[in-house]
């Protein structure tokens, strides 16, 4: 595929071309060395080297009893010469003929190899009758090193941390790691009309529902908090919130002011704090108006004030954008599946469409306008319908992303 370099500003551009001038521009957060139990969900920046070895010496992994297998033959007993808990070691060396009770992780005492299960054995006064005529040498041990070498990589740079890694590095004593961080993000909330839920709904207002999907879509990327600013419709007060926003968030959405009314200040008011414009309107629907534009390493998302445009531009453009700069894959996954029912339309726009799979079809939802959210309350995908494709018909394969 060839790259697109050249800023786009004027010209309507389609879904292709702006997903890659957003992937292009993007760039990764700098590195940060974080506490391993805030590292779960995140990227490594550099490689975990191994500072000991796992296990730091040869261990038991069953409780039973210790002893040298090339001293013993079978139907042999065995004196028992004490016994070593874990989190100890034995104080003297086993001696020829003699096994030590021995409980999982403790370390073998010097002498010993081998450790026969306690289910497998007899004792009468203090003599061991091993019972286990499988036993060979080594068994029920865990050799110092066999997990990992001092000096070894644990975790390579990329890869993710999940909950088994942290244990993994926990378990080396690993207390601080190299991440790719979240980006900090700011919504600016847009509209004279607005009202926050939980009061009286006031004559010609609506209540804002926009920063309420977008923060727990947010939350679902693993942003767990973002900073709301509410800005009235007037060219001064949003360029002011800009800027305030700009800095400390990575990211700036803005929901509304992004079309061409004589209300839509965002275009200028990017403009007035230095953001250069990539794109200003896709061929797509809903959220034709889609702003994107950057200053130096920070980005800012102009989002349409329909919520269900607003939402499927965030999961279309921001999430990915999001996930790149820490480092990481979308979370969304696309398929292709064979759609259920039949779709037709009369413009050269790219549509997504909100739908619900099923794991075999994808099915179309009632209730596709830009402001509605009813319906994309029970969809679990979005159906993208290409800007050359007029009409679809039952079981006609079409792309669809998967929300998480």
């Amino acid at each position: 595929m060839e790259k697109i370099h050249k800023v786009i500003s004027e010209n309507i551009i389609s879904v292709k071309e702006a997903k890659q001038l957003v992937e292009e521009n993007i760039t990764r957060l700098s590195p940060l060395t974080v506490p391993l139990r805030d590292a779960h969900g995140l990227v490594l920046a550099s490689d975990v080297i191994a500072p000991i070895d796992l296990p730091g010496w040869s261990q038991s992994s069953m409780d039973g009893y210790a002893f040298r297998f090339a001293n013993w033959k079978p139907g042999q007993l065995l004196r028992i010469a004490g016994e070593v808990p874990a989190g100890s070691k034995a104080t003297v060396p086993l001696a020829t003929g003699s096994a030590m009770r021995i409980f999982t992780g403790a370390p073998l005492p010097e002498g010993a190899d081998t450790v026969v299960m306690q289910e497998k054995t007899s004792v009468n006064e203090g003599l061991l009758n091993i019972l286990d005529a499988s036993l060979q040498p080594g068994s029920n041990v865990r050799p110092q090193g066999s997990e990992i070498n001092r000096g070894q990589t644990a975790l390579e740079a990329g890869q993710k941390i999940t909950p088994a890694g942290i244990g993994f590095l926990a378990g080396l004593g690993i207390n601080k790691v190299d991440v790719y961080p979240l980006p900090h993000v700011c919504i600016i909330v847009t509209g004279n009309e607005l009202q926050k839920p939980g009061e009286p709904l006031q004559a010609g207002k609506i209540y804002d529902s926009n920063s309420w999907s977008l923060q727990a879509a947010l939350n679902q990327a693993g942003i767990k908090h973002a900073e709301i600013i509410y800005a009235e419709d007037k060219l001064e007060t949003l360029s002011a919130a800009i800027n305030e926003s700009l800095e400390n968030a990575d990211v700036v959405l803005l929901t509304g002011g992004v079309s061409v009314g004589d209300y839509d200040f965002v275009s200028t008011a990017a403009e007035q704090n230095g953001i250069e414009r990539i794109f200003h309107r896709v061929k797509q629907r809903p959220g034709k108006p889609l702003f994107f534009g950057k200053k130096k390493n920070k980005f800012l998302f102009g989002l349409p004030g329909n919520p269900a445009s607003a939402l499927s531009c965030f999961y279309v453009y921001v999430e990915p954008a999001l996930k790149q700069m820490a480092g990481q894959k979308s979370s969304l996954r696309t398929l292709q599946v064979p759609l259920e029912g039949s779709f037709r339309k009369s413009t050269a726009l790219s549509h997504f469409l909100k739908g619900y799979y099923d794991g075999s079809h994808a099915k179309l939802l009632q209730g596709q306008e830009s402001f509605r959210l009813s319906s994309f309350a029970k969809a679990n995908c979005l159906i993208r319908i290409g800007e050359s494709t007029n009409e679809c018909r039952p079981g006609d394969s079409v792309e669809i992303i998967l929300f998480r």
